[in-house]
């Protein structure tokens, strides 16, 4: 059997400030390429779920439901970072609408919805989450050389997300993308 892709990040148009993806072509291309899945992550939110959804199911492409979500962020002092959150099932999907919900109504930080550390305490059953790459807490820790933080932010997700964690390598030659990928692979292994 061929080994198939899942592109597990993906922005679409409803991303506002970063994505110009649109659902119909994203879900026939999916296709196309034989992906049996694909994900759409915009940026803290989910305003186009049910097109996205519906469209990949017409397409027969698994839709996978999630977020790019900013998390706080205290041990660098940098504010928030980046966690991708996936729905697993239905409860993945209600803890995902608690967390957004919470981040708008709560969690404002100079404008941006903001998931605090707490709320993920309460709210990650059903949920799978990939480490934001270099945008990440742990990504950030690698760049700032504290590798002891970084391990400590991974600890922190296996306990928070159990079996549901995953390190996130992306190379899109990018500034400092090179020094954190050897970094989190040699942290994964």
């Amino acid at each position: 059997m061929p080994k198939q892709f899942v592109h597990l990040n993906v922005h679409s148009e409803y991303s506002l400030s970063c994505g110009v993806v649109r659902i119909k072509p994203l879900a026939a291309m999916a296709a196309e390429q034989q992906m049996p899945a694909v994900a759409m992550t915009d940026q803290s939110n989910l305003f186009a779920m049910v097109k996205f959804y519906r469209a990949t199911m017409a397409a027969g492409v698994k839709p996978i439901i999630g977020v790019d979500a900013w998390v706080e962020e205290t041990a660098l002092n940098i504010g928030y970072s980046k966690l991708i959150l996936l729905c697993r099932n239905q409860a993945g999907y209600k803890n995902l609408t608690n967390l957004i919900s919470l981040s708008y109504q709560q969690g404002q930080i100079r404008n941006r919805p903001i998931i605090k550390r707490e709320w993920l305490q309460q709210y990650s059953d059903g949920l799978i989450a990939l480490s934001g790459g270099k945008d990440g807490d742990i990504g950030q820790a690698i760049l700032a050389n504290r590798m002891d933080l970084a391990e400590q932010c991974i600890r922190n997700y296996q306990t928070l997300f159990p079996d549901n964690f995953y390190l996130e390598l992306q190379r899109t030659g990018r500034a400092g993308e090179e020094e954190y990928l050897h970094a989190a692979v040699k942290l994964a292994i």
